[in-house]
């Protein structure tokens, strides 16, 4: 019992070593020094988004703006104009919102949905179908589109939000029932059988035990379908077209570089509108994140 003892109290001091060596002061001013090289580039662009002097802004850098002698050409006369005005990035940004939600929300569904299935539940040709939904990863996005869309334009719903929604969940679901299948399979299998023996359906096995424990899977997967769509560009151009009532936020910056180069100016509060969310959106999930990201992969 004493050796037992002492071999866990000489693990703990191991441990007590290695935690010390990562917070040692010369790793936290490693971490200090690249975050402040990370976010350099980020209040550039927020400053520059304030700019409102044309001629400033081409012949000097932006860190001189934060001069007080030339905080007069501070402003919100740029994010007026790009919100407002001829460029409407305000109705673009709710197309985005539009697009984006239902085309997180509804993959993750289907493919927690899936991911139980494959995980719990038992039917012919259980494993034989899931590689198969593995192997649809490696499918590129670009050989897809002319079958979809000829389909999409069949049914007559081509430049609408359910292509978007439809293409998202498509290109989306392989991905999130393999990640989300191996998280549940990290369950331990007896809290689910005891579950079962004490009347459970699968329904309430799924809802009320399995369901809040992947939560940080789910935020995972959330993060990067969020990032996908919200960035996309490809397949909102080649599905919706690029129409005031479906284009999102990225087409009409595109538009911006592309024909409306004199109007390089509004770039910046442009590019800073779209990132805030993405941004705002990793944070408020960012403690799932890590979780998410390293289920399963450590036992015991």
């Amino acid at each position: 019992m004493s050796e037992k003892k002492t071999r866990l109290t000489r693990r703990e001091k191991a441990l007590i070593r290695t935690k010390n060596k990562l917070s040692s002061p010369w790793a936290t001013a490693l971490s200090i020094v690249i975050a402040v090289l990370w976010t350099i580039p980020t209040v550039g662009l927020l400053v520059t988004s304030f700019r409102q002097n044309r001629v400033a802004i081409s012949n000097s850098g932006w860190w001189t703006s934060l001069i007080p002698k030339n905080w007069s050409d501070f402003g919100f006369g740029n994010y007026k104009t790009v919100l407002g005005g001829g460029y409407n990035l305000g109705g673009y940004l709710i197309n985005s919102f539009v697009i984006t939600i239902p085309g997180v929300l509804i993959p993750i569904t289907l493919a927690l949905l899936a991911a139980y299935a494959f995980a719990w539940c038992d039917f012919p040709g259980k494993n034989i179908l899931f590689i198969a939904v593995f192997a649809l990863q490696v499918v590129p996005v670009q050989v897809t589109m002319i079958p979809l869309l000829t389909q999409y334009v069949k049914w007559g719903i081509n430049n609408t939000f359910w292509v978007l929604w439809l293409s998202h969940t498509i290109f989306g679901l392989p991905l999130a029932i393999f990640m989300l299948h191996n998280f549940m399979c990290d369950i331990p299998k007896e809290l689910v059988e005891a579950a079962k023996v004490d009347g459970a359906g699968d329904v309430q096995v799924f809802l009320k035990i399995v369901l809040p424990l992947m939560v940080p899977a789910v935020a995972s997967f959330a993060i990067f379908q969020f990032l996908w769509v919200w960035n996309d560009l490809l397949v909102a151009l080649a599905f919706a077209g690029n129409t005031p009532a479906t284009a999102p936020l990225t087409a009409r910056l595109s538009d911006m570089v592309g024909s409306r180069g004199s109007a390089w100016y509004l770039l910046a509060p442009g590019a800073f509108i779209a990132m805030i969310v993405p941004v705002a959106v990793f944070l408020f999930l960012q403690r799932y994140f890590v979780r998410g990201m390293l289920a399963g992969a450590v036992k015991g």
